[in-house]
């Protein structure tokens, strides 16, 4: 369900994803008339679309997400069954990662506040290369809604000096608090690869019953094709029998007629029709005989017929095996064997340019990956080592600015 308002210290928005990427958006209200049926949209007529509720505060930073699923009929109108209380469950959500300004409100299938809605939802991808929760704050951050921002005011609060314990507690403090985002982070990542793992070994159980059921009925099909080629074929044995005992009793006719011939001579035009009845006979009986030898190599072809390429039985048979390496920014890349001895002269090279970036540029962006502190160096060649935030995706990092903090990026 959707409010008919928007909230009064904030800004709610409808994405719709396809894949990795937000390919549509819409304010909230919008996203209310398809629900009421006034506007439909034809190109996601029969469509099961995966969609997010994105709240944020009025300077545009995220405060809750909801990831849920809606299907769009013939007529690309909302389903108008559809009552998923989206902005209810966003209100309840548990805490999610630091979209930057502090830890989110997420509700999807894994992490859902009422179980009764879970199978309305769907679990976020948060795997380099595919990350929902990068693509939503880049279409956050280019408000293509028109969203008005505006900057929260700052408050001049005098700063008592402390004693070194006080700040060593802050410190500790946001270390703990740091400590706390991360274990949310690494459990809602647990969590959605649990779901996607579930998921995926369920459509491949389904692929697998659908490939035998398949197979089974092909099986089936061949050995009742394979039963009606052997009754045709005692059939035709049948046949064949019946028509030789017509030829040895018309053999025995024409001598018979042959004998009546010197007695009579009326027999002749009887015995002229009997031999070209005979030959005629003769005739079908060689077609039936080629019938039957066409027959029998189709049955043998049949049942000598090898499975289906690129089937189940073909990867059983064939036990194909492939090489399979990984690397952060690429994930996992099977090798082709031509690719095998160049990954192994220099594997990071070779990862580098599947990210469509050099050698240097990459070896940066993993450092920076591994360890995401600020490496800014002061007079004394010291580094500031301020946490900061991760870039996942190694062509969207930029070496001095994503690797330096709020400071000393300025």
């Amino acid at each position: 369900m959707v409010s008919a308002g928007q909230a009064a210290d904030g800004y709610s928005a409808v994405y719709f994803m396809d894949g990795s990427q937000v390919a549509r958006q819409m304010r909230l209200s919008e996203f209310g008339a398809f629900l009421d049926g006034y506007v439909g949209l034809s190109d996601l007529a029969e469509t099961d679309v995966r969609a997010i509720l994105v709240n944020m505060s009025t300077d545009l930073s995220v405060r809750s997400l909801v990831f849920f699923q809606i299907w769009f009929d013939e007529e690309g109108r909302a389903d108008s069954s559809w009552n998923v209380p989206i902005e209810a469950l966003a209100e309840k959500g548990a805490k999610g990662p630091n979209m930057g300004g502090g830890a989110i409100k997420l509700v999807c299938r894994s992490q859902c506040p009422d179980p009764a809605y879970a199978e309305e939802l769907w679990d976020p991808d948060m795997t380099p290369g595919s990350n929902h929760f990068q693509a939503i704050r880049k279409a956050v951050a280019a408000n293509t809604l028109h969203f008005t921002k505006i900057e929260p005011e700052e408050e001049n609060i005098p700063v008592l000096t402390t004693s070194n314990s006080h700040h060593a507690n802050d410190d500790d403090e946001r270390d703990r608090s740091r400590l706390a985002q991360v274990l949310r982070e690494q459990r809602l990542r647990i969590k959605t690869l649990q779901s996607v793992h579930r998921d995926s070994l369920a459509d491949l159980q389904r692929e697998h019953r659908l490939e035998m059921q398949a197979l089974r009925s092909d099986l089936s099909a061949l050995e009742q094709r394979h039963e009606r080629v052997r009754l045709s074929n005692e059939q035709l044995k049948t046949r064949l029998s019946q028509r030789n005992e017509q030829y040895l009793s018309m053999q025995e006719k024409m001598a018979e007629g042959d004998a009546r011939q010197r007695q009579e001579s009326n027999a002749d035009a009887e015995t002229v029709l009997l031999r070209e009845q005979l030959e005629r006979k003769q005739r079908e009986l060689e077609l039936r005989d080629e019938k039957i030898v066409a027959l029998e190599q189709e049955n043998h072809e049949l049942s000598h017929r090898e499975p289906p390429e690129d089937s189940l039985l073909e990867h059983l048979r064939s036990q194909a095996v492939f090489l399979v390496a990984y690397h952060p920014g690429v994930g996992h890349i099977t090798l082709p064997y031509s690719d095998i001895e160049t990954y192994f002269g220099n594997p990071l090279a070779y990862a580098a340019e599947r990210c469509g970036m050099n050698e240097p540029a990459y070896k940066q962006w993993l450092a920076h990956y591994e360890h995401p502190v600020c490496g800014h160096l002061d007079d004394d060649g010291k580094a500031c080592g301020e946490p900061i935030m991760r870039v996942t995706q190694p062509a969207e990092f930029q070496s001095g600015v994503d690797d330096r903090c709020d400071q000393h990026k300025a």
